[in-house]
């Protein structure tokens, strides 16, 4: 793969820092160079202060580096008492100037300790990874979700939609970042370099990322497109071996059949809405004559909701679930008939879907076009959704019009026909009064 100005064009939107030699390392503890970093007042000084930081980081064990989260969340929290004077004085001045106390009194010092740790080169992309590190240790530590809430303030603006960038992957893109393609794909499962070159070489087939600039080696998020004819209903055709690409001029349908999200560290950033609608305008630009842009999607938790419905009584769950891979005819029907319900009835105690892929593109504006049996007959596609998938269709010019009925009533918009499997789902596998089950449990279709 030759050798391309990829990276640099990422780079290109920063300013270059020359990159100099760690400062030698002291006995200091991760807390004694936090503080003399927090009370550092030169950029140079604090610079050194934080390569000299990360340093030590990546060589603390597990119980060092719960030692310094602990001091973040506890040590540099918020002051109450300082903070109910501000606001006590807010409330009788009402001036800029306590304004300003109040705002200041609010922000813990831990985000001014982040900001300055950021100081140094490639310092973004150690406290993404240390950020996985915190999030490790909150299951069994709580109170570290507070120092959680200023990690995830400050990358919401660091990493906000006008500082990354979108790049097309393609088969000419270095090593270094088509390796991780295949490191980072979590839909479906990338076999080999063959395999990476069949998705992103063949003429109907496109890959996009977003990157950030004090990132550049690693994407953040990337989607895997398909040109296609029609509407497909089966991941395993669409990526087959054997299969003949088609002429761009021929295909009327994008199809976005995998978006990955990279790095765990940015877990509760979204990049995915962004991307969605971004790469929307680049292929409209490239191939103005398509005319749908739809998804082919998981349902990571359908088969833990059917084994829940089975256990209630529901026989045409329990008979899904016994069959597990429906070849055709009522068992598929019955599958197709239970995702739709699944889909668009089995809701969170928040009133949202249960299905965390629905949530993903319901909130991003998108509808549920059609629901699939035998649509991923892997075993991970087996195992999880019982071989179904979903089609989320993106409709232009009414994106904005079901984002706000998804977000302002949590109503999730889906044609006729998924509306009609739904129902089905929830009449009496007896073909008597509608099923106990669903009356009880889940909420009508809207």
């Amino acid at each position: 793969m030759p050798k391309s100005s990829f990276l640099s064009e990422i780079l290109s939107t920063l300013f270059k820092r020359r990159d100099t030699d760690h400062p030698p390392l002291s006995e200091a503890s991760l807390k004694d160079i936090s503080l003399a970093l927090l009370s550092a007042h030169g950029e140079i000084s604090g610079m050194q202060l934080s390569r000299n930081f990360f340093a030590h980081y990546e060589k603390a064990d597990a119980d060092q580096r719960l030692g310094f989260f602990n001091f973040l969340a506890d040590e540099l929290d918020i002051d109450n008492e300082v903070l109910q004077m501000a606001c006590a004085d807010y409330a009788s001045q009402n001036d800029t100037r306590s304004l300003k106390a109040v705002l200041e009194a609010a922000e813990p010092p831990r985000q001014e300790l982040l900001r300055r740790l950021n100081q140094a080169p490639g310092a973004t992309a150690n406290l993404v990874r240390m950020r996985t590190h915190l999030l490790a240790l909150q299951r069994d530590h709580a109170n570290l979700g507070k120092a959680d809430l200023d990690f995830v303030h400050l990358f919401k603006s660091w990493f906000n939609r006008g500082f990354v960038v979108l790049r097309h992957i393609d088969w000419e893109a270095p090593a270094s970042i088509l390796a991780k393609i295949i490191e980072y794909e979590a839909v479906h499962a990338i076999d080999d370099w063959d395999d990476l070159r069949r998705r992103l070489e063949p003429r109907d087939r496109r890959c996009f990322a977003f990157f950030h600039p004090s990132i550049p080696n690693e994407p953040l998020i990337f989607v895997e497109v398909a040109l296609a004819t029609g509407v497909p209903g089966s991941v395993q055709a669409l990526l087959a071996d054997t299969r003949e690409p088609i002429d761009t001029k021929a295909a009327d349908t994008a199809v976005f059949y995998s978006i990955s999200n990279c790095q765990a560290g940015l877990k509760g950033i979204s990049f995915g809405n962004s991307l969605i609608k971004q790469v929307v305008e680049e292929l409209r630009f490239e191939l103005p004559h398509l005319k749908r842009f739809v998804t082919l999607s998981p349902m990571p938790g359908l088969v833990d909701w059917l084994r829940e419905a089975a256990q209630s009584g529901n026989k045409k769950a329990a008979g899904v679930l016994e069959q597990h891979q429906p070849p055709t005819g009522q068992p598929a029907d019955d599958l197709r008939e239970l995702a739709a319900a699944y889909l668009l009835s089995v809701r969170r105690s928040d009133g949202m879907p249960r299905d965390p892929v629905a949530r993903f593109h319901l909130g991003n504006g998108g509808m549920v076009f059609n629901v699939n049996a035998s649509a991923d007959t892997s075993p991970n596609g087996l195992r999880q959704s019982c071989g179904a998938m979903a089609n989320y269709l993106y409709d232009l010019d009414s994106i904005e019009e079901h984002h706000e009925r998804y977000v302002g009533n949590c109503e999730v918009v889906a044609t006729a026909e998924v509306q009609q499997l739904a129902k089905a789902a929830q009449g009496s596998p007896d073909g008597g009064p509608e099923d106990q089950y669903w009356t009880s449990k889940f909420m009508a279709i809207r």
